[in-house]
């Protein structure tokens, strides 16, 4: 039987970690990670931990200013995720659980079950009860918007560990641009690897219809975010026109959006983000929601605690991989055979290097 914890305090450390690859998407070119280290101390001695990816160099500190202000609504409160869920939604409710309130809570949801499975002396796979296993993952480190002949190179680079998949972003200047990539990273890889596709939004649904269209056949495993997030009609749309299977939800903003589009059949994959979703919470909610719908959920970001909650979720599809907070981590994640390995210790598995987050640390 797993101890009771009661919140003692929450501290939020903010870091920057260069990325080993810079990303260029349609939107900007990310070189720096800003993170958010999230640690639960509880009266018992016990530390839960989470980060949170905060997009932009200032989020950090403005999360961590959410994060000092319910560490004293919670303090001396039992570590019960869904209750102190309840707790923070019901202080923050004026001005509403979204943006960055809603991102420290998920950091600290994610902390409470982080910091229960290790009280349980349990890796939280296990504790949410399934078995620790090897997550199939797909390889998302790089692939910017790049030229075509040096997306195929970091392509062949990216298969190191044995990944079976890879994700490349799409959004260039123009279609024939798009396909020129697409194209050389087909012909450079085994025809065997998966080859997922990114748009993250760039296109207006008009524009989506005749790029997704004209890349339907190019062998593409899926076609991700053409369109603005939360245009479901607009996704459904292109779902039903195209061979490509069209996936979204890491903007899924709680399990309720993801349920709507559910209903709108806007997709026929769905990843939702541990810090959108909900964190653990959330994410039970939309595993369950993705099983009884019969829909392939795979993650977004965070792996380390995604593969626990993967191992979870009935319908699990793929686990996204990315680098980017190995640095900070005392144990980085462990590919092997392209798999993302659960280590067989309690909790995510996820425990800082102090030197690393002290050379990081932002101001």
């Amino acid at each position: 039987m797993s101890a009771v914890l009661h919140v003692r305090a929450l501290r939020g450390t903010p870091v920057a970690v260069p990325l080993a690859r810079s990303l260029a998407t349609s939107a900007q070119t990310i070189r720096d990670a800003p993170l958010l280290l999230v640690d639960l101390d509880t009266a018992e001695g016990i530390t839960g931990r989470a980060y949170l990816f905060c997009y932009l160099p200032a989020v950090p500190a403005a999360v961590a200013h959410i994060l000092d202000a319910a560490s004293g609504v919670i303090a001396g409160a039992r570590v019960a995720p869904l209750d102190i869920g309840k707790t923070l939604t019901r202080h923050f409710r004026l001005i509403g659980v979204r943006g960055i309130v809603a991102m420290a809570l998920a950091g600290i949801d994610v902390a409470c079950w982080d910091a229960l499975a290790i009280a349980a002396g349990m890796p939280l796979a296990a504790f949410l009860g399934a078995a620790p296993k090897p997550m199939r993952a797909y390889n998302s480190n790089g692939l910017g918007l790049i030229e075509a002949e040096a997306a195929a190179d970091e392509a062949e680079e990216l298969l190191a560990g044995g990944f079976s998949a890879i994700k490349m972003r799409l959004g260039r200047h123009a279609l024939d641009a798009d396909l020129a990539a697409i194209r050389a990273v087909r012909r450079r890889v085994p025809d065997e690897i998966k080859i997922m596709a990114d748009f993250n939004q760039a296109l207006t649904l008009a524009e989506a219809k005749r790029r997704c269209h004209a890349i339907d056949g190019e062998g593409l495993y899926w076609i991700e975010e053409p369109i603005r997030h939360d245009d479901y009609a607009g996704c459904a749309e292109l779902a039903r026109e195209l061979d490509t299977p069209i996936q979204i939800g890491e903007n899924f903003a709680g399990p309720h959006a993801m349920a709507t589009a559910i209903a709108a059949r806007a997709a026929d994959f769905m990843m939702p983000d541990l810090e959108r979703i909900g964190g653990v919470t959330g994410w039970q909610q939309a595993a369950a929601l993705a099983a009884t719908a019969g829909i392939g959920m795979s993650s977004h970001l965070f792996p380390e605690a995604s593969a626990h909650l993967l191992a979870a979720s009935p319908s699990a599809h793929w686990l996204e991989y990315v680098d980017w907070a190995a640095p900070i981590l005392a144990e980085p994640m462990q590919i092997v055979d392209g798999c993302g390995h659960i280590r067989d210790t309690p909790g995510t598995g996820v425990v800082w290097n102090d030197e690393a987050v002290a050379r990081y640390q932002l101001p």
